[in-house]
């Protein structure tokens, strides 16, 4: 059976804090007929999987900075534009950030930042996890595994989700291929994204306004692998990426192309 639960008592985070402690005294806090002064107790379960909110991480990692420009910040953090639309509200950029996700805005959030302020994602949101899962597995004496979220839309799709950007001591796709459906036939290409799966099941639990940044998902522990590789296997860039680009600047691109080579024909021609 799948459990999601949020976990309460989290408050302000800032540059410094200990995150695996604050999360772990929480979880304490949220079982106070089973705790005991200067005792960790097991209020987690061997196979727990904990969906941490990218933005508490990103605080308490000081990834906070002064910026009077939010579009100069997304600028600094931006690899490659993907699509970039003018609106009556200002400008969305869709991109592709320093991690290699692609997402409107490079991940730059200045919502619940002091004024003058955005929050940038985690540096390494995997190494992140790590931490965090080393941490809380010493304490607490149980196998888990970590996810950190962020929220992203989704191309042909409206509205957003919570999606894997980090990961640690879990497998984020569960490779089934070359396993059999109930018909018995083979299985080419299913290979369930459920590191997103569980970052969008947390999220319906996390709520955002409501202060609620960590959520334990219970029952997926054939998920736990130790030696899982991180987040990035999510990312789809380069060869295997077939929509590198918005129509918009596709059909740029093509044009210039075309006008390019047409000129490169001309300028032979008339030799």
């Amino acid at each position: 059976m799948l459990t999601v639960f949020a976990i309460p008592g989290i408050g302000e985070i800032t540059e410094g804090d200990d995150l695996a402690a604050i999360i772990g005294d929480a979880l304490v806090a949220a079982h106070p007929s089973t705790s005991r002064p200067g005792v960790a107790v097991a209020v987690l379960e061997e196979g727990d999987i904990l969906a941490v909110t990218s933005k508490i991480v990103s605080k308490a990692e000081g990834r906070m900075i002064r910026a009077a420009d939010r579009e100069q910040a997304i600028t600094d953090e931006t690899v490659r534009v993907v699509a970039s639309r003018v609106h009556p509200g200002g400008v969305t950029r869709i991109v592709e950030n320093r991690l290699g996700i692609v997402a409107a805005a490079a991940g730059v959030d200045a919502s619940n930042t002091p004024e003058g302020t955005v929050l940038l994602l985690p540096v390494d949101p995997d190494a992140s996890a790590a931490r965090l899962r080393q941490a809380l597995q010493s304490r607490f004496g149980v196998k888990l595994g970590i996810v950190i979220t962020d929220t992203l839309g989704r191309a042909w799709r409206e509205g957003q989700t919570d999606a894997a950007i980090g990961g640690s001591g879990v497998r984020l796709i569960d490779d089934l291929r070359g396993t059999h459906d109930t018909q018995g036939r083979v299985l080419d290409v299913t290979a369930p994204a459920v590191g997103d799966e569980i970052a969008a099941a947390a999220d319906l639990v996390k709520r955002k306004s409501d202060g609620l940044p960590v959520a334990v998902v219970r029952g997926l522990g054939h998920l736990l692998d130790t030696d899982a590789p991180g987040a990035r296997i999510l990312n789809r860039n380069g060869p295997t990426d077939m929509f590198r680009l918005g129509t918009a600047e596709a059909w740029q691109e093509g044009y210039a192309a075309g006008v390019a080579a047409a000129a490169g024909e001309n300028h032979t021609s008339t030799r």
